[in-house]
């Protein structure tokens, strides 16, 4: 082999080395039994608002994962609370993945990121030391660009736990997939569970 065709063919081991980290970024998760309960936790984004309840994001979730999804959104909660009503829905229900949906209502009443931060982080270990694995869903800024705060990106990777960070950015950029200016119709939650179970399944959640 020439001196050529070893230097091009280290190259390529070189670049596929740097390449797998990218093809398996995703965090994994425990593959939920067929009988698991899955808590979805936040604001008026996981209850629904601009929908039936049969169109909210976990009643579509539900069908599709074929698991039992549970809507504990309360319209118009900041993260703050959330912290304080989430200890007790954990030990109720004892679900086996809590998928955190939260600071939205903080993001419109511009709380400063480092406390929005530090509620999602409370209630992320709050899970974990009941031994409840997290999906973590971005929530746009109310700006033009709708880039979702870096802090969600930050939890991610801190915790190690996957996160959707595109799909609302999408939804709330499309007049046809919203009822209003900040929540999605019935269209705009299905393409949330959509990208969830899709999530799911990449992360090892579901087979």
């Amino acid at each position: 082999m020439s001196a050529t065709k070893i230097y091009l063919v280290t190259v390529l081991l070189l670049v596929s080395v740097l390449l797998l980290p990218s093809c398996s970024k995703t965090a994994q998760l425990p593959l939920l039994a067929s009988d698991a309960t899955i808590l979805a936790f936040g604001d008026s984004l996981t209850a629904g608002t601009g929908a039936g309840d049969a169109e909210s994001y976990p009643a579509v979730l539900s069908t599709l994962t074929g698991r039992k999804v549970i809507n504990a959104g309360i319209p118009g909660e900041v993260s703050a609370s959330g912290v304080q009503r989430l200890p007790e829905l954990l030990d109720r229900e004892r679900p086996a993945l809590l998928i955190l949906c939260h600071g939205g209502n903080d993001l419109l009443g511009r709380v400063n990121h480092q406390l929005i931060a530090a509620n999602l982080r409370s209630m992320i270990r709050m899970a974990g030391e009941r031994g409840v694995p997290v999906l973590l869903v971005a929530v746009p800024s109310p700006n033009f660009s709708l880039d979702p705060p870096s802090l969600y990106e930050e939890l991610a990777k801190e915790f190690k736990i996957p996160v959707e960070s595109k799909v609302l950015p999408h939804i709330m950029g499309k007049s046809s997939l919203k009822s209003d200016h900040i929540h999605p119709n019935a269209a705009g939650y299905r393409m949330l569970a959509e990208a969830l179970a899709k999530l799911l399944k990449k992360s090892g959640a579901l087979p």
